[in-house]
């Protein structure tokens, strides 16, 4: 246990420049406490005390306003930045070294049994308000855009935009380590807007192609 919490302390530490001390994330950093919290409820929850396990969620999430299920497998390093509204179903598990922003939600898509939330690899960073809702997996080392939906796998080193979330980027960079970990969930692509653009040039260069052809026309008519 405490071998997790000094991990979760540097995580804070590394990844939130706010950050001044272990104190401070300790006293100060509701990322931390619901992450201290769901180990301990967890730590019930596999021993069976299901009801204990719940009331600890619950106390969780009223102090933090994060809800995390008892059963969800949370890795080492983990780090919740600000963390009002994230929502972690029961079969998820989220790997080492992972970074969740505000409003995520790592859910199932019905009222099927057995795994029905998303496995998260190592190094993965969730943006803001985005979704991941089902049984599959998503890679190591890739990034999730905000306000993305999720619905199928993603393989590792990519990165996702989009309702739904569609690959824009794979292997561009690799993130082998924590202190590489890209934090960047602003500056990603947009590929509607790209498609409007190349439409736009397209549209454009008709428009042009139009305007000879109906000036040549005139002048073959004098």
């Amino acid at each position: 246990m405490f071998r997790h919490l000094r991990q979760d302390i540097r995580a804070v530490l590394e990844r939130d420049p706010a950050a001044r001390n272990a104190l401070e994330v300790i006293l100060c950093y509701p990322g931390f406490h619901a992450i201290c919290m769901h180990r301990i409820a967890h730590w019930f929850y596999r021993h069976r005390l299901k009801l204990v396990a719940r009331l600890i969620s619950q106390f969780n999430r009223f102090m933090t306003g994060i809800e995390i299920h008892p059963g969800a497998r949370i890795g080492n390093g983990v780090f919740i930045d600000h963390g009002m509204g994230i929502v972690i179903g029961e079969t998820a598990e989220v790997g080492d070294n992972v970074t969740i922003y505000q409003g995520v939600t790592l859910g199932g898509t019905g009222k099927e049994t057995g795994k029905r939330h998303p496995t998260i690899g190592n190094n993965v960073v969730l943006s803001c308000g985005s979704m991941v809702l089902g049984p599959f997996r998503v890679g190591d080392n890739t990034k999730i855009g905000a306000g993305s939906v999720v619905l199928k796998e993603i393989p590792d080193n990519c990165t996702v935009v989009g309702i739904p979330g569609r690959i824009v980027k794979r292997d561009n960079k690799r993130v082998s380590d924590p202190e590489n970990i890209d934090l960047d969930h602003t500056a990603l692509p947009d590929p509607v807007n790209d498609a409007l653009r190349r439409l736009t040039i397209r549209l454009l260069e008709l428009e042009k192609k139009v305007e000879e052809l109906e000036a040549r026309i005139n002048n073959e008519a004098v």
